[in-house]
């Protein structure tokens, strides 16, 4: 550039050698290796020799130069330190303007040298604030995906986890229910030695119609888990009005139970009336594994705003000998925590109660 004279000289008087011309030049390259790891160094290399270049006469390559070293100091310093070059350049710029419209004697010069200046030494830092700025949104706009992205997966986790703890309860309930109640009345009549035939063919039956109802109940899960299904329809979901016949096959050699319903039934939600079916079957199931001889009492009263549910039933002296024991109390509670409504399970004057409470109104508690 400056063997084809791209400079220019301010009087004839004050026209620097050529060679001197290359000093600046010189003095920039070091400038240009620092411009992105240390951009202030560089900017504060660069300063004397393009005001030195200035004074002899701007060229163009200084004039390239130096504004790639403000863009790099404007981008990749600090955010004030490109406000504080924006307000020097622009403070430059105007002495630039009234310094040469001054000692050249006409206005017309002045603005097209405060120009020349600006373009040179504003530009830069306005371009390289516009980068930053718009890098800044990037950065933030990818920060937001991210976070929409982890919030989706814990989403995705809390829905998986609520979905196998539903499929535990059901699977707990259609299974393990019917399955002891055949356990019980097999080990019943394996150890029974001298039982006569019509107690083993109460206990057969009682292990037929537990096999039957268990196998109904799996259909009908199978069927909801699967995407689609046969042409037929599932068998329906559980309801409180086939309580009757739940609670007749609950039967032990020393174990009766008996059926209280309180109140008219109204038309209830479909999770009330699966929920409060379910706490009665695991109750009965309950009763079967762990009570004592006597009578399971189940109760159902219908109010105006809840199904209130108790099962009584005698305290038993042995534990559980049938594998899930505790799982059954925690599915009661968690059907009834769904529902926002209440559960409690425990002694209560020498006998064990279950004592449930299940809200109609769904839409004000969900």
């Amino acid at each position: 550039m400056i063997g084809v004279h791209g400079y220019t000289t301010w009087e004839q008087d004050w026209n620097p050698a050529r060679e001197w011309r290359f000093l600046p030049l010189l003095g920039l390259f070091p400038a240009l290796l620092l411009r992105r790891r240390a951009p202030l160094t560089a900017l504060a290399l660069a300063t004397p020799f393009n005001f030195a270049d200035v004074l002899m006469g701007p060229s163009f390559a200084t004039a390239v130069i130096y504004g790639d070293v403000l863009y790099a100091a404007s981008l990749y310093g600090r955010r004030r330190t490109a406000e504080w070059l924006l307000a020097t350049t622009c403070a430059a710029t105007l002495v630039v303007a009234v310094g040469s419209g001054i000692a050249l004697g006409q206005v017309s010069l002045g603005v097209l040298g405060g120009a020349l200046a600006g373009v040179t030494w504003m530009a830069p830092v306005l371009t390289a604030m516009a980068v930053r700025e718009h890098r800044f949104k990037a950065e933030a706009e990818r920060e937001r995906a991210e976070q929409v992205a982890r919030l989706a997966e814990l989403d995705r986790r809390a829905a998986v986890g609520a979905e196998r703890a539903r499929m535990a309860r059901e699977l707990h309930d259609v299974i393990a229910n019917h399955l002891s109640a055949v356990a019980l009345h097999s080990s019943a009549v394996l150890k029974v030695r001298d039982l006569d035939r019509d107690g083993i063919d109460r206990a057969m039956e009682v292990i037929r119609e537990n096999s039957v109802q268990g196998l109904a109940e799996m259909r009908r899960m199978i069927g909801l888990l699967r995407d689609g299904g046969d042409e037929e329809d599932p068998p329906a979901a559980p309801r409180l009005a086939e309580l009757g016949p739940l609670v007749a096959r609950t039967a032990r050699p020393d174990l009766s139970a008996r059926l209280e319903v309180a109140g008219e039934a109204p038309e209830l939600p479909a999770a009330v009336e699966l929920a409060a079916y379910r706490i009665v079957q695991e109750s009965l199931t309950n009763a079967l594994k762990h009570a004592g001889p006597g009578r399971a009492d189940v109760r159902v009263e219908y109010g105006r705003r809840r199904v209130v549910i108790d099962v009584v039933s005698p305290l038993g002296r042995d534990g559980s000998r049938l594998p899930g024991s505790g799982s059954g109390l925690i599915g009661m509670r968690e059907r009834a925590a769904m529902l926002a409504g209440e559960f409690a399970a425990g002694p209560d004057a020498g006998r064990w109660r279950v004592h449930a409470e299940l809200p109609l109104d769904q839409e004000r508690t969900t």
